[in-house]
């Protein structure tokens, strides 16, 4: 008589096993239609799971986040078997969910069109009207590999012959499609109304380039249209806001094929990122940091020590001289550790803040490159913070604070904490592991911030706090990072001597605000749309002259700016201001100012804001003050 606790706090009592989906139609018919899937015991199941024991037990409806996952994990299913239908001769992979969807590898002898990709869409359409059953069978390994192989699906029989022989596989049957799945599924395809298939790209076989290019169609699914709906909307806006396009229009970067991965500063952009630079440095300086500088190569018996050569080795680029091993630093932390050790350091000098704007280099495949978002050389906002175990909450909290107000600073006002635990594979015992991430938890607690747990989303030697900001279009970023390390100090011989005179092991905070600089400076290009807040703007104003006859003055004007601190120009083209005034608003200008006869006479400017608002007539020393403030305040607002 299995005894089932309801998250209400309520109770019932079967007198035999039941199904989860048993369990919502004995709570109520509403429920029952509306269950997706159940959460016993923490476990997220199909419906048609037997619980046979006391258990608390969860209906999961497409109200939850984790409905919202099943529809997508089974709509990628339905996408799989629409595409078996239409092309017989395609096999398919692989049909995880990510964040907002899903996709699915497909192997077929050409590429799939856009009509191929509505026609999939529209048999999408056809199958769910069919409401046909989603049904879990579990099938020894070896069984599976042969059924597999005897429709011609290699790529399932290949992942499957990786099981341990003595393992069952979970297959899911709708139709006459069958897949292999952990699950858990919708009850029926019915259940998926809301998708939209959505472009497609290559990816190769386990990522791996030496095999065959697949053909990654992606889609997203939603539990209402009206999401749906909105979500299509927020694609457009992105496509509006790509960096890559804005960067060229611009000319702020350059990428190209002769340094894959990197990326080519043009003046205008550089400016962009020396004012975020500048502004980390001044964070630092008046934060307690130290600004230091590592090497670019080290040798390979220190990443050996780091446990980075045997755990992060595929991603590291080497290189060898006089019979030594180098690799490029893919991070700056083992650097800051070798400055650390440089001196005899005491308790009495603890907390020590090391900050670098580090560059680093990191592996990565071409598939995963993404203009300035993804590259293989990039510079970090880095710093590490030596301290004891006693100092470790009140640090994690202090820069939980700091981040919040560079985030502002920005224009970032929405920020989710999620902890990022043990994964797998890691280095350390569990002891020290209960006791990093327990610092971490209760460092956000005390800072008064709600987080999430990303379980086994670690890194090998610690545990982090990942800050998530949402940008002006509602999409999320992870950019600031807060490790605890109890590791890394001691595997590189770091020590204090402590009060007692005994030689103990500082703890390692390895944070990171921004992150990447490149990837900031692409977020804040599509969170702007590239119309730059007036103290990031590679140029802040262009004095335009109507005339030849106010070329001097407009000439004077920009001069005069720029020894204020001004990036101004002049613009003294032979054209109708008209036309000026257009040219120049695609460049995002925060502001614009008109020079003409009357402006000359009376030593004014009329200034004209980005957007088109007209702010008429003022002296240069009162237009000079607004700037002035605008910048002092770091304004973000859209219009300048």
């Amino acid at each position: 008589m299995p005894l089932i606790s309801l998250p209400d706090g309520s109770h019932r009592t079967f007198d035999r096993p039941v199904t989860v989906a048993e369990i919502a139609a004995a709570i109520g018919s509403g429920l029952a239609k509306a269950a997706l899937a159940g959460r016993v015991d923490g476990r997220l199941v199909d419906t048609s799971f037997l619980v046979d024991r006391d258990a608390n037990v969860a209906i999961v409806t497409d109200r939850d986040a984790d409905g919202v996952e099943v529809i997508r994990h089974s709509t990628a299913h339905l996408l799989a078997y629409a595409v078996k239908e239409l092309f017989p001769e395609a096999q398919v992979t692989i049909g995880p969910v990510i964040e907002n969807g899903f996709y699915y590898d497909i192997s077929y002898h050409r590429a799939f069109t856009p009509e191929d990709l509505q026609a999939i869409e529209r048999k999408m359409v056809e199958l769910a009207a069919l409401d046909e059953p989603v049904r879990r069978e579990v099938w020894q390994r070896d069984e599976a590999v042969r059924y597999f192989e005897s429709i011609g699906e290699r790529y399932k029989a290949e992942i499957i012959a990786s099981i341990p022989p003595e393992e069952q596989v979970s297959l899911y049957r709708e139709g006459r499609f069958v897949d292999l799945c952990r699950g858990p599924h919708v009850p029926s395809t019915g259940r998926l109304k809301v998708f939209k298939l959505t472009k497609v790209a290559g990816a190769y076989w386990r990522g791996d380039s030496r095999n065959e290019m697949l053909q990654r169609i992606y889609g997203t699914a939603w539990a209402r249209k009206d999401e749906l709906d909105a979500y299509l909307h927020m694609l457009e806006e992105a496509e509006k806001r790509d960096h890559r396009r804005l960067g060229r229009e611009l000319d702020l970067f350059h990428m190209q094929e002769e340094a894959p991965g990197l990326v080519f500063w043009h003046p205008k952009g550089w400016v962009i990122w020396q004012q975020v630079e500048q502004y980390m440095r001044r964070v630092y300086r008046d934060n307690g940091y130290q600004e230091v500088k590592g090497p670019q190569l080290l040798d390979r018996s220190i990443w050996e020590k780091t446990g980075h050569w045997e755990n992060f080795r595929e991603h590291m680029f080497t290189t060898e001289s006089e019979n030594r091993h180098y690799a490029l630093k893919p991070m700056n932390c083992p650097g800051h550790v070798q400055i650390y050790k440089s001196d005899l350091r005491s308790y009495r000098d603890l907390p020590l803040r090391y900050g670098e704007f580090g560059q680093c280099h990191r592996n990565e495949a071409s598939g995963a490159l993404h203009g300035i978002m993804r590259v293989r050389g990039f510079t970090q906002d880095d710093g590490h913070i030596f301290c004891t175990e006693d100092q470790i909450l009140p640090e994690c909290a202090a820069y939980t604070a700091l981040l919040q107000r560079v985030y502002r600073d920005f224009g970032f006002d929405n920020i989710a904490y999620k902890v990022a635990t043990r994964p797998e594979r890691r280095i350390g015992s569990d002891e020290l592991w209960d006791k990093a991430e327990h610092a971490l938890m209760e460092s956000l607690r005390q800072s008064g911030c709600d987080f999430a747990i990303a379980p086994g989303d670690g890194v090998f030697y610690g545990p982090k706090i990942e800050y998530h900001l949402k940008d002006s279009i509602g999409r999320s970023w992870q950019c600031g990072t807060m490790q605890v390390d109890f590791l890394m100090p001691g595997r590189l011989g770091a020590e204090y001597v402590a009060e007692d005179n005994a030689r103990r092991v500082p703890v390692m905070l390895h944070r990171a605000i921004l992150g990447s600089l490149e990837r900031f400076i692409g977020i804040l290009i599509e969170h702007f749309a590239g119309a730059l807040p007036v103290w990031l703007a590679p140029v802040q104003v262009v004095v335009a002259s109507i005339s030849e006859h106010q070329r001097n003055y407009a000439i004077q004007l920009a001069e005069e700016l720029k020894k204020q601190g001004v990036r101004a120009d002049a613009d003294l083209r032979d054209d109708k201001i008209g036309y000026k005034i257009r040219s120049l608003a695609l460049q995002k200008l925060p502001y614009i100012c008109v020079v003409g006869d009357k402006e000359l006479q009376a030593g004014t400017v009329a200034v004209r804001a980005r957007g088109g608002a007209d702010l008429g007539a003022m002296s240069l020393a009162d237009f000079s003050e607004r700037l002035r403030l605008e910048v002092e305040r770091r304004s973000t607002s859209r219009g300048g």
